[in-house]
C-alpha cells in the first residue's frame, strides 16, 4: 500500500486535547483526576443565546447558509466590531467558520504558497505550528523569554525575517502565558509588517478577558496595517459557546473572497442553528462576558498567591484569557515521588500518575521547562488541585 502524505504523516496531535482526552477518561473510569488541560470556560452558555437557537430550530433555520455564514450574522459582527474597537468592516470582509481555530488555518491556506515561512513567537498555541505546515508553509520559531513577558520585540521580528517570509502569526492576549502586547509594541511590530510587506494573523479570540493593561485590536493601528491583518475572534471564550463552534475572520476584500471561496470547497457553512445562536450573542446589549472576567480575576489571584508560596516553580502574572504559565526549570534534573524530571514533560506525566492532576506540558507550546494550567475551571477544582500540587512538591 502507498503511503499516506506526507503532510499528513507529520501532523502532531494536539496536545491539549489529548490531555483534556485523557483527563475525562480517567474520570470516567472512576479515577478522581483534576483537569486544567482545556482552554474552556466552566459556565454555561448564556440563556437568551440558548433561547435563539431553540427558536432557529422550530423556525426550521436549519438549512444550508452561505459558505461565509448568514448575512445578518456577518452585519452583527460588523456592528460589534465598530463598538469594541471602532473599526468599520462590510460582511462580506468577514467569513464565519466552525470555531477560530477553523479561521487560522483556512487563513494559512488563503496567504501561503508551498516554502513559505511564517513567523511564529513561542509559547504558542499548540495548533499554530500543525496549521502552518498542513498549508505546505515553514514554521520560523521566535523564542521569547520571561524578560520580554512572553513578547516578541520588534527587533526579533526583524532578525527572524527572510526573502521567504510571509506572514507572522500573533496572539493577544496570548495562549498559553496570558500575556498582553501594548499598544507600543504593537505599533512597533506593525512599522517592521509595513516595512516588509507581511500579513498577519491576529488572534484575538480572548479579546474580552483582560485584567490588567488595555487591550488593542492590531487592525485598528492603521488604515494601512488593516489590509495587511486577518483578525481572527470567536464566540468560544467570551460568550461560553465552544461546542457551539462559531469563529469569524476579519479581513480585506480578496483575502476573505479567497477564505469563502475555500469554504465553499470543504466545510460548506458552520451549523446554520449555530450561527443564529451566535447572532444572539454578537447582538446582545447585555454584557454577556463581565460575569465570567470576574470570576476568572478572583481565580487568577488565588492561584497566583498559592503558586508565589511553593518552592521550586513560580509565575509571572498573566494580563488576560485564563492561564497560568508555571516555571518549573528549578525542579528539573530532581526526583520526586521516585519519579527523575527531566523535561515537563516528566512532570506533566508524573503529577497526572501519582497527584491525579492534569496540566499541559511546555513542550507543546514550544516551551520546555513550563506548565499551562488553566482557571477557567471551579474555585473548588483549584484549591484542590493545588493542594495536589503542593503534596506532589513535597513528598
Amino acid at each position: 500500500m502507498k503511503p499516506i502524505s506526507k503532510i499528513a504523516a507529520a501532523i502532531a496531535p494536539s496536545a491539549t486535547v489529548a490531555v483534556d482526552t485523557l483527563a475525562k477518561q480517567m474520570k470516567a473510569d472512576g479515577i478522581d483526576v483534576i483537569g486544567f488541560g482545556a482552554g474552556e470556560p466552566d459556565f454555561p452558555t448564556p440563556d437568551c443565546i440558548k433561547v435563539a437557537a431553540i427558536k432557529a430550530i422550530g423556525d426550521n433555520k436549519t438549512r444550508y447558509t452561505p459558505a461565509a455564514g448568514i448575512v445578518p450574522l456577518r452585519k452583527a459582527i460588523c456592528t460589534w466590531m465598530e463598538k469594541q474597537y471602532g473599526i468599520t468592516y462590510q460582511p462580506s470582509q468577514i467569513c464565519v467558520t466552525s470555531g477560530a481555530k477553523h479561521n487560522v488555518f483556512v487563513a494559512l491556506q488563503a496567504i501561503c504558497n508551498p516554502g513559505d515561512e511564517v513567523i511564529l513567537p513561542a509559547p504558542y498555541w499548540v495548533s499554530y505550528e500543525e496549521a502552518i505546515k498542513m498549508a505546505g508553509a515553514v514554521p520560523a520559531i521566535v523564542q521569547t523569554t520571561e524578560e520580554t513577558r512572553f513578547k516578541m520585540t520588534a527587533d526579533m521580528l526583524e532578525q527572524a525575517i527572510t526573502p521567504n517570509t510571509k506572514a507572522i502569526i500573533l496572539t493577544n492576549p496570548s495562549n498559553p502565558t496570558g500575556m498582553l502586547y501594548s499598544r507600543e509594541e504593537l505599533e512597533a511590530l506593525a512599522a517592521v509588517v509595513l516595512r516588509h510587506d507581511l500579513y498577519v494573523i491576529s488572534d484575538e479570540i480572548y479579546d474580552q478577558l483582560v485584567y490588567a493593561g488595555e487591550f488593542v485590536c492590531f487592525a485598528t493601528l492603521s488604515d494601512e496595517i488593516k489590509q495587511h491583518t486577518i483578525t481572527i475572534n470567536g464566540a468560544s471564550k467570551s460568550f461560553a459557546m465552544t461546542g457551539w463552534r462559531i469563529g469569524f475572520a476579519a479581513a480585506n476584500d480578496e483575502i476573505a473572497k479567497a477564505m469563502a471561496n475555500y469554504l465553499s470547497h470543504s466545510t460548506g457553512n458552520p451549523s446554520t442553528i449555530s450561527q443564529y445562536a451566535a447572532l444572539e450573542a454578537y447582538s446582545s446589549e447585555e454584557d454577556l462576558a463581565s460575569k465570567m472576567q470576574l470570576a476568572y480575576t478572583r481565580r487568577r489571584k488565588y492561584f497566583l498567591e498559592r503558586i508565589s508560596k511553593l518552592d521550586g516553580v513560580s509565575c509571572l502574572e498573566p494580563d488576560g484569557a485564563f492561564y497560568i504559565f508555571m516555571n518549573i526549570k528549578q525542579l528539573l534534573g530532581r526526583t520526586i515521588q521516585g519519579v527523575q524530571i527531566n523535561s515537563s514533560n516528566d512532570f506533566a506525566k508524573a503529577l497526572l500518575e501519582k497527584g491525579l492532576v492534569a496540566v499541559v506540558p511546555g513542550e507543546a507550546f514550544g516551551a520546555p521547562g513550563y506548565l499551562r494550567w488553566s482557571y477557567a475551571t471551579s474555585m473548588e477544582n483549584i484549591r484542590e488541585g493545588l493542594d495536589r500540587l503542593e503534596k506532589f512538591l513535597s513528598e
